[in-house]
């Protein structure tokens, strides 16, 4: 990359920085606490933990909604019209502007580039884009607690990460579907992608909700007993793209590698997984990506050496592995899984 466009390239983070810097904390006196994305001192998890408590207070007919590439099709001038509601400074509404239109370089199949400016969509990549898609979508949390919203008319609530969004009630009407696609493809000029839209009844049909790479279900306990409880588990798609990662990770193009680097980079997966996926009951997720862990791990370490690998007198590959090579092993030592 020139020297220039590295040049240009850093300037323009600092300035969309300081910009975010000065707008943030105006926003944020306005965003409701029904936002969890991209904003200081909210997170995924606290967006969870609502969606369960809402569970566990009945509402459990639940609309997962689903839009259509929401950061490439938020329309620039209804945008801006939410801008101007509390930026009055013109010159930093043009920067915006400025950056919104920046031209889209494009090559044909004849290899000829040519430059659009966009009227849809935020900067890929910018630093401010977060505050902006966030900010459309709060006249949209407006709306739903507002008199005319779902909030008064179903006891509804409305739990929002950026663009990924539920709503959950007791019983969503055809009043709550006709509400929520009249206002975002109608005013808002968005699309709700209906393929990946669905209306479920969480307690009722036995459905699962996935959000954020979690599921939720209402299972039975384990112990025999007739009772259910909400539970909280990785999403299959989670579980795939660990797997995926942890391939990824031990692949033999990394046999070149120390061990020791290549166990450092699985294990700084493993915690950040574990981490994130820690709340709920996931021991069955950690047990069986332990056991994924352990067979690709088996894996690498044989295919190091042109003559077959055992490993040490007395010692088993899982001793090796988790004891020995210090590889991560997914467990909840303080937690009892009342399952």
């Amino acid at each position: 990359m020139p020297a220039e466009r590295r040049a240009s390239g850093g300037c323009l983070y600092v300035i969309q920085q300081a910009v975010l810097l000065i707008l943030e904390p105006i926003f944020e006196e306005d965003f409701l606490d029904c936002s969890y994305g991209y904003r200081p001192g909210r997170s995924a998890h606290q967006a969870l933990d609502e969606i369960q408590r809402n569970l566990k207070d009945g509402r459990t007919a639940v609309y997962d909604a689903d839009l259509k590439g929401y950061f490439d099709s938020i329309p620039h001038d209804k945008l801006m019209k939410a801008l101007e509601v509390r930026v009055t400074d013109r010159q930093v509404l043009h920067l915006i502007r400025l950056w919104l239109t920046a031209p889209v370089i494009e090559k044909d199949e004849h290899g000829q580039t040519t430059g659009k400016r966009p009227d849809r969509g935020t900067p890929q990549g910018g630093v401010i884009s977060p505050l902006l898609a966030n900010l459309f979508l709060h006249w949209f949390d407006k709306e739903f607690h507002s008199q005319r919203g779902p909030k008064e008319f179903a006891n509804a609530s409305l739990i929002r990460y950026a663009d990924d969004f539920v709503i959950m009630t007791r019983y969503v009407s055809r009043r709550i579907t006709d509400w929520v696609e009249g206002l975002l493809e109608g005013r808002f000029g968005l699309v709700i992608n209906r393929d990946k839209t669905k209306v479920c009844d969480v307690k009722r049909t036995g459905e699962s909700l996935d959000f954020l790479g979690v599921t939720f279900r209402y299972d039975r306990d384990r112990k025999g007993r007739k009772s259910r409880y909400w539970n909280r588990i990785p999403s299959r798609k989670s579980m795939q793209r660990a797997r995926d990662r942890v391939r990824e990770l031990t692949s033999p193009r990394w046999g070149c590698l120390p061990i020791s680097v290549v166990v450092g980079r699985l294990n700084q997966f493993l915690v950040g997984w574990s981490n994130y996926f820690s709340t709920g009951y996931p021991n069955d997720a950690f047990h069986t990506l332990n056991g994924y862990v352990l067979e690709r791990m088996t894996r690498f370490l044989r295919r190091l050496s042109q003559r077959p690998f055992r490993p040490p007198v007395g010692m088993s590959f899982y001793h090796l592995i988790y004891e020995q090579l210090g590889v991560k092993q997914l467990r909840l030592p303080h937690r009892e899984n009342p399952k």
